[in-house]
């Protein structure tokens, strides 16, 4: 059954935000092996946002409520980006996925918590199906350190960018606070990077990555979630957005080498299952009603 023009549009914006995120990953791997993290999102940001700058022209006239809730978003996602980062270097790639990843259970969370959001049992069973799809894509054991803490802080304040993007975000205001956004990660990331001296890329390739990272997964899939986040609730967005690892695994297969593997299709059927509890399932109980 086909979805509403209204809704069918956002899903649509979240998926693709979720299949360019997904793409970068065996980017990444590469790449950080020859520009420190902190130099490559410091670079990746500033290039998104002359960008969206330049892009959006006359469309980045604000109010002086977008800019200062561009001013927050930005610090909350460039907090989490440093977070994600930093733990990342102290704790394995898979265990990191898995711990950001728990974003999706914990944005119904704090929607209840903070906004007094009531969150439908089907989400609040999406997101519990969506981190559990996670955990069989990516954990291959599991121990608590300071990496590990630090990465799940990083999730917690990816939860709170969600929430707080889908209050602040408005019809009409996707360019400007994404453009905000954009230029407060990176200054964010580039006070991480100015002591040891901002790299930037040696080759031809390094500066095509990182100009993909900075249109296609930064500019682009801001815009993307902030337009999408205007129009569907924080939970459900959480719940779609964790489709970003089934994403990765595809284009690892497809480009990296891997083989399709049992924990794949387990964990990345879960994922889908779960957004089909919060998409699709909601739209054939109405029609058969």
């Amino acid at each position: 059954m086909a979805l509403r023009r209204d809704e069918l549009g956002p899903l649509i914006a979240l998926l693709a935000m979720t299949a360019a995120w997904g793409s970068t990953f065996f980017m990444i791997k590469d790449v950080v092996t020859r520009i420190p993290v902190p130099d490559l999102l410091a670079l990746r940001f500033a290039i998104a946002a002359v960008a969206l700058a330049v892009i959006a022209g006359p469309r980045l006239r604000m109010s002086t409520t977008t800019l200062r809730r561009g001013l927050l978003l930005g610090l909350l996602y460039g907090v989490a980006q440093l977070l994600q980062t930093f733990g990342l270097a102290q704790t394995a790639a898979s265990v990191s996925g898995f711990l950001t990843g728990l974003y999706v259970v914990l944005t119904p969370l704090l929607s209840a918590l903070i906004l007094r959001t009531r969150i439908p049992p089907a989400v609040w069973a999406a997101s519990v199906l969506a981190t559990a799809g996670l955990g069989v894509l990516s954990l291959q054991g599991f121990a608590i350190g300071y990496g590990e803490l630090l990465t799940v802080a990083s999730a917690v304040v990816y939860a709170l960018h969600i929430v707080a993007l889908g209050r602040m975000s408005e019809p009409g205001t996707a360019w400007a606070l994404s453009a905000v956004q954009m230029a407060t990660i990176a200054v964010v990331c580039g006070v991480a990077a100015v002591p040891g001296g901002i790299q930037l890329p040696a080759s031809g390739t390094d500066w095509a990555i990182v100009i993909y990272l900075a249109l296609i997964a930064g500019a682009l899939t801001m815009l993307l979630q902030t337009w999408a986040q205007a129009r569907v609730e924080a939970a459900r967005a959480a719940v779609i957005m964790a489709m970003e690892p089934v994403w990765a695994a595809a284009f690892a297969v497809a480009f990296g080498g891997e083989g399709v593997t049992g924990r794949m299709i387990i964990g990345g059927g879960a994922i889908l299952a779960a957004m089909y509890l919060v998409e699709l399932a909601p739209q054939r109980r109405v029609v058969r009603s």
